[in-house]
């Protein structure tokens, strides 16, 4: 068993099999752990258990490409050492998508990442992210045009054998345009009118997101 990991490192105990690769759970900006208390209670009564269910958290406020990406590299390297898999699969919301595409792209993720999922992620920015761009830069990462938006943009958006899904909602009140969501290469699933932190404990997002791990 791998050593007791810093803050955010949430794991149940070792398992000596894996019958699941392990899911990472990462939240968006200003937000926590808890808030994946529906969907990983949905993926413990499909039948996975609490050693393959994973939460990473950190600090919202810092960037993607400089700090974020590069501890959550970390993270995944200490998921796989404790459950022997060669393997994981995550799913982030929000803010949390683009510091898991960019480990994915640039650090590396490529070879250590199964499926990727994103929950109204901002892909291509959000016009929202403007008002706090001034003293985050995690948001200035989220605003349209930033340089983490053009080198995630740049190329292949999916690359590897990475199978890639995306849910976004066209009642969404913070991502904007509701199509940043959407990669080039991914499945991307209309989710019906919801509000942002909504996708988190739809019954229908929750079952979409639970066969696309299946595959």
């Amino acid at each position: 068993m791998a050593a007791a990991a810093g803050p955010g490192f949430s794991p149940g105990p070792a398992a000596a099999a894996v019958p699941h690769n392990p899911v990472i759970f990462v939240h968006g900006y200003n937000a926590d752990p808890g808030v994946w208390g529906s969907l990983r209670a949905d993926l413990r009564a499909s039948g996975y258990t609490d050693s393959e269910l994973f939460s990473w958290g950190y600090d919202t406020s810092q960037s993607v490409n400089e700090v974020l990406s590069g501890r959550f590299a970390a993270y995944v390297d200490q998921v796989r050492a404790q459950s022997g898999a060669a393997r994981v699969d995550i799913v982030a919301h929000s803010f949390g998508s683009l510091v898991t595409r960019w480990y994915v792209k640039f650090g590396g993720g490529t070879a250590t990442v199964a499926h990727w999922a994103s929950l109204a992620g901002p892909n291509h920015g959000t016009s929202t992210a403007w008002a706090c761009a001034l003293w985050s830069q995690a948001c200035r990462d989220m605003t349209p045009g930033s340089y983490v938006q053009r080198l995630l943009a740049d190329g292949d958006e999916t690359p590897g054998a990475v199978q890639y899904a995306t849910w976004w909602s066209n009642c969404d009140e913070v991502i904007s345009p509701d199509s940043s969501v959407l990669l080039t290469g991914a499945d991307n699933h209309p989710a019906g009118c919801l509000k942002h932190n909504d996708l988190l404990s739809d019954k229908g997002v929750s079952q979409g997101v639970r066969d696309f791990l299946a595959q």
